[in-house]
């Protein structure tokens, strides 16, 4: 790490802050964490409090933390989706008691949010409205035209307010797999992939108006960039691309949902190249448009011949920006969500140095092997179960006979050295919680220096990560619900 630029980045934070607290309201109480810890950390980046759904451990421990997992004991989808309205009152008032008003940080502002701030508060996230305008799935594609992206990784596709048969659909994008997306939601859950007359209506439960493109098939990709108001412009920053995989695979315990991003395997030159040319673009344009900066997420999809296609943005801070840092931290340079709060703040951002350079720093490091990577993984058995006690978020080795073993505490993926069996286990719930089928029970993290990668293929998990979700689920033991749970 760049001394340096690390001394100015924690001192530019802290002197926006002014002594205010910093408070973080996301669904990981541990939000910021690989900024905080890990090599080199950067202090002033862990919050006085965290507001979310589940609980902080130690090494990654915030000032205070406030989950709604320990109130209701209960891990499922439902909770992780309403989780905010669980904890409003008991993070109002612990709100009222800090020194001063808060600086809350979130993946982007929403009118809950905002009751939950009060009028003294400062909110340093993407407006969620303006946000929701930009990530409109059946308006991406006239946003790649005002941006004058170019036509080469724009996808076929038509907007229509009313899904039509599926052979006009077909005809009109030009394959026999179809995409259809509506609203903003995130995750996959405004997408549904249509390969016969049986999909169709499941992507009619979709609110339209709907965006129906052609199917590509190839690697799914998350790339995250950095927009900072410079002049009359912006200087942009672009991380290294990912490589989504998203399957499912027969296990014992039931089907795995083995999804994540690894940024450990190589991407062409070229191809990162014109991702670099897109982001630009669109960062000027939204700039130009909105007065809008910060950070912001492109997916892309890298086809088998190395042709790039964009097929979403999401314009906030988001999950994978956790991860992603890892790559900004291991090219000696604080993570790019230091610079995204100073510009929430309207602070100067001084050490990420020039932008061109920058990139063409990003294309190099893509075409080489090694990097994080994050896999979530989802309890796949079919009644709800309790993890045994003992077992604790931190680094875990996996033995020759496929068991888990904790091995230290550990919070930053840099922490896990996958090449020597090694990964870090984050969000663990505690032996007390009930964990319902289909709920997040872990994310599986990790560096490897591309010898031991998460996945071999854009819809499938390597035997690695099969054996490590198999000794997880191990830990877990099926029991009935209390009363109270059910």
């Amino acid at each position: 790490m760049d001394a340096g630029r690390l001394d100015a980045a924690a001192k530019e934070l802290q002197r926006l802050l002014a002594g205010r607290p910093l408070v973080t309201a996301e669904p990981f109480t541990t939000s910021l964490r690989t900024g905080y810890t890990g090599p080199a950390a950067i202090e002033p980046l862990r919050p006085t409090l965290s507001i979310g759904c589940y609980p902080a451990w130690t090494p990654a421990m915030p000032g205070a933390s406030l989950a709604a997992e320990n109130r209701t004991q209960v891990r499922s989808r439902a909770e992780r989706h309403g989780w905010l309205a669980r904890v409003r009152h008991d993070a109002e008032r612990r709100l009222v008691t800090l020194d001063q008003p808060p600086v809350i940080t979130a993946w982007d502002t929403t009118a809950h949010l905002r009751q939950l701030a009060g009028a003294h508060s400062t909110i340093a996230a993407i407006d969620g409205a303006l946000g929701n305008a930009i990530e409109a799935k059946h308006v991406f594609d006239e946003l790649l035209r005002a941006a004058g992206v170019p036509a080469a990784v724009r996808i076929p596709c038509v907007h229509v307010e009313r899904l039509p048969a599926l052979a006009e659909l077909r005809s009109a994008v030009g394959t026999t797999t179809v995409v259809v997306q509506a609203g903003v939601t995130s995750g996959g859950r405004g997408t549904v992939i249509v390969s016969g007359e049986e999909d169709l209506p499941r992507a009619a439960q979709l609110l339209g108006p709907y965006r129906v493109a052609a199917f590509v098939d190839g690697w799914s990709s998350n790339i995250t960039v950095l927009s900072i108001p410079a002049g009359d412009g912006v200087r942009v920053y672009v991380d290294r691309p990912s490589h989504r995989s998203v399957g499912v695979t027969e296990l014992g315990t039931g089907p795995a949902r083995c999804a994540g991003d690894d940024w450990s395997r190589p991407w062409p030159a070229d191809a990162v190249a014109l991702i670099i040319e897109c982001a630009e673009r669109i960062a000027d344009w939204a700039w130009r448009r909105y007065r809008i900066a910060g950070l912001f997420n492109l997916d892309a999809i890298l086809t088998p011949d190395q042709r790039v296609y964009l097929n979403e943005i999401n314009w906030r801070d988001q999950g994978t920006t956790e991860v992603s840092a890892v790559n900004q931290q291991l090219r000696g340079l604080p993570p790019f969500i230091v610079a995204h709060l100073a510009v929430m703040l309207g602070g100067q951002v001084t050490w990420l140095g020039d932008p061109e350079e920058f990139n063409q720093d990003t294309i190099a490091q893509s075409g080489r092997a090694g990097g994080p990577y994050s896999v979530k993984a989802r309890l796949t058995h079919q009644a709800p179960s309790r993890i045994g006690p003992g077992h604790p978020s931190g680094v875990y080795r996996l033995d020759l006979s496929n068991r888990l073993h904790r091995v230290r505490p550990g919070a930053h993926p840099a922490d896990a050295d996958t090449d020597s069996d090694e990964i870090l286990l984050a969000n663990l719930p505690g032996p007390d919680v009930l964990c319902h089928p289909g709920a997040e029970i872990a994310t599986i993290e990790g560096l490897t220096s591309g010898g031991r990668r998460p996945f071999i293929g854009p819809h499938s998990a390597a035997a690695f990560t099969l054996r490590v979700h198999t000794a997880l689920h191990r830990l877990f033991r099926p029991c009935p619900p209390a009363e109270g749970e059910r």
